[in-house]
């Protein structure tokens, strides 16, 4: 067996690692791995800046393999530079329970870190992470200790270029200049149809130009180019980098290089066996692993190692000079919020409204922001109406990254670069009117997924938002984002309770938020009358009751339909029916309480049950039960001012009343 040298062997253990893992799993994507070897070799031995023997060391470089499907390639890079993934992860590829995945998903104690597959996303996600690099810097760096100082990798495809959530993302990071974002594109022109001239011949290079980006073209199997351009874009502070490179999917097999079929199925035992030979590999082989190769990529143990400990050394002299940004640089690291930081959480009195959720939400955010120093955010183009704007806070541009993010018309690449900020510690927020959410919904589940503290600041909820019309008024978006696991998601009926929601959703740590806010000004309820707001922390609470307390007669409500169940219930209680109205801004939080408090607030034994929502009815029958009716819309909105909208579509105390009474003659 002959190899020319210590690089192509390196190169080929990685190609051939992947081709076994997926012929071992008879299921996966060999092409690209075998196609993006050699750069890959090139970038995580010679440029990315990690330590193998702790994942998770603040100032690593970030890797991003957009596209997830060759992830054997990540998952055969992380085994062989010594990473905490076994050969028997390796060979356990795409089976239940396993860290090798069909697709990454987020495990940064192994190096995996993101969840990508989906195309697009892991390009929208290192530019989130190149934004929280930059912001980082800003805060914490100081004349002669770069605590911040690293670089945003990534692996991008054809097919991740086709998804117009990268276009969004790439003209952003173009315009924010983002210097030290640098993507490798694996231009191999194949795609699972064919060859990509079936519908992708625009030329990507003068696309990224007018992006504003550093643009290279090399051939993908010259290491030394693809280390001169990388070094190139290293050069470049200005302008983030795409370097196109010439790659062969498939490559060093026989029969199946350069064609579709290396894309998504194994390369089958006999061709693997051809392939093998080709590349001077021992044919009858599997899962092997040179001597020679595995010292070479073992290498990034020690080097690693030497890296942390400079940056460590340089961080005890930057304690010594800077303690109180140490303790803070601490505190980020941990993840956990500053003592007091909820001491500037503001409470509304009934006399300062009426007042719309999403107003009130500024005043929270606005309020909170200078005790959370990384709590960054912004809106798609749509600050003024989401009252997202830090006013004592610049931009986030070229020239300074501040807090402020004008995403601008991209919601898709918001949602997907809130989740890299969010994998960098940040605690982002992101806002647009609710049923915009349908364009970044492939981000926020991936957010879900992940579990990654990502708020979404959801305006302008219901057909109460008015004139704009049914293209504007969302109907099935709540549900829907309810239906998400690990997303949560707070309608509050007033601005105590949107208070009480921004509290949650800054405390939560195990996945995203939804908060749900009305562009119409609601009444702040009066507590000295009904139940006080921290009710809210509990997902659904009595706020008003009959006065027997054992009601007639509940009345199940979320949000701006809370105040139209307060109505109601004051009327009933002039005809003698006992309500009890209960606002439930947050349906999974009320379904994790215990099985006591639950029976105490929906008393199994009152069976008249009514829920008020202005939107599909889907997911309160669970609340309602069989006895039950529930009050919600099952068609699209209409343009007209918001309160006649509410009156057609019968969310009056009126109706309400009138729906009560049908209900207990029954």
């Amino acid at each position: 067996m002959a190899y020319e040298d210590l690089d192509q062997l390196c190169i080929n253990t990685i190609r051939m690692l992947s081709a076994d893992g997926v012929e071992k799993a008879n299921s996966g994507h060999p092409g690209m791995p075998m196609g993006d070897a050699a750069m890959a070799y090139v970038l995580w031995t010679r440029f990315v800046k990690h330590n193998p023997g702790n994942p998770r060391w603040a100032n690593r470089d970030r890797f991003v393999l957009s596209a997830g499907h060759g992830s054997m390639l990540l998952y055969s890079l992380l085994h062989l530079t010594g990473y905490p993934v076994s050969m028997e992860n390796l060979k356990a590829f795409r089976q239940w329970g396993s860290l090798t995945a069909g697709h990454p998903e987020y495990h940064p104690a192994c190096g995996i870190e993101t969840t990508t597959g989906p195309l697009g996303q892991g390009f929208g996600n290192g530019v989130g992470m190149a934004m929280a690099e930059a912001y980082l810097a800003s805060v914490f760096n100081r004349p002669g200790f770069d605590i911040v100082d690293h670089y945003t990798y990534g692996i991008t495809s054809d097919g991740d270029l086709m998804e117009g959530v990268s276009s969004e993302a790439a003209s952003l990071a173009g315009h924010l200049g983002l210097g030290k974002l640098i993507y490798l594109y694996s231009d191999n022109k194949i795609s699972i149809e064919g060859s990509t001239e079936l519908a992708f011949t625009e030329d990507v290079g003068k696309r990224f130009e007018a992006y504003h980006w550093h643009v290279q073209h090399v051939d993908g199997n010259d290491i030394e180019a693809v280390e001169g351009a990388l070094r190139s874009a290293q050069a470049e502070r200005s302008k983030p980098s795409l370097i196109i490179a010439r790659t062969h999917i498939g490559f060093g097999s026989p029969n199946k290089q350069d064609t579709a079929d290396a894309h998504g199925a194994p390369l089958g035992a006999d061709e693997l066996r051809l392939t093998k030979e080709h590349l001077g590999w021992p044919p009858d082989s599997a899962f092997h692993v040179p001597e020679e190769a595995r010292g070479q990529f073992r290498l990034a143990l020690s080097r690693g190692r030497e890296q942390e400990q400079q940056w460590q050394k340089a961080l005890d002299g930057y304690a010594r000079v800077h303690p109180d940004l140490a303790a803070e640089w601490r505190r980020f690291l941990d993840g956990t919020l500053p003592d007091g930081w909820d001491s500037a959480m503001p409470t509304f009195k009934p006399e300062e409204g009426p007042l719309a959720t999403r107003s009130a939400s500024g005043k929270v955010l606005n309020a909170v922001a200078g005790k959370l120093p990384l709590l960054i955010g912004g809106s798609a183009d749509l600050a003024p109406s989401n009252n997202t704007y830090l006013k004592a806070y610049g931009a986030f541009s070229r020239e300074k990254a501040d807090r402020n993010i004008h995403f601008g018309v991209r919601e898709h690449a918001m949602g997907a670069i809130l989740n890299g900020l969010a994998l960098s510690g940040l605690t982002p927020y992101g806002g647009t009117f609710l049923i915009f959410s349908d364009y970044m919904r492939p981000a926020m589940r991936l957010a879900a997924l992940m579990e990654q503290r990502v708020i979404y600041v959801l305006t302008h909820d219901s057909i109460g938002l008015g004139e704009d019309g049914p293209t504007h008024q969302p109907i099935e978006q709540l549900a829907s984002l309810r239906a998400i696991p690990h997303m949560t998601v707070i309608r509050p009926a007033d601005a105590n309770e949107t208070s009480w929601a921004w509290r949650m959703a800054l405390e939560q740590q195990d996945g995203p938020v939804c908060l749900m806010l009305t562009r119409q000004k609601l009444p702040i309820i009066d507590r000295s009358r009904y139940a006080a707001a921290q009710g809210t922390a509990r997902g659904g609470y009595i706020l008003a009751d009959a006065e027997s307390g054992h009601p007639d007669v509940v009345i199940l409500a979320s949000g701006s339909e809370v105040s139209i169940a307060l109505e109601a219930h004051e009327q009933l209680k002039k005809e003698g029916v006992g309500a009890r109205v209960v606002s439930m801004p947050d349906t999974k939080r009320f379904d994790r309480q215990d099985e006591d408090y639950r029976n105490t607030v929906l008393p199994p034994a009152v069976q008249a049950r009514i829920s008020v929502e202005a939107g599909v009815g889907q997911g309160w029958e669970k609340y309602v039960g069989a006895g039950g009716q529930i009050i919600g819309i099952e068609r699209f909105g209409a343009s007209a001012p918001g309160h006649v909208n509410m009156e057609k579509f019968g969310f009056t105390a009126a109706n309400l009343v009138d729906r009560v009474r049908a209900l207990l003659k029954r």
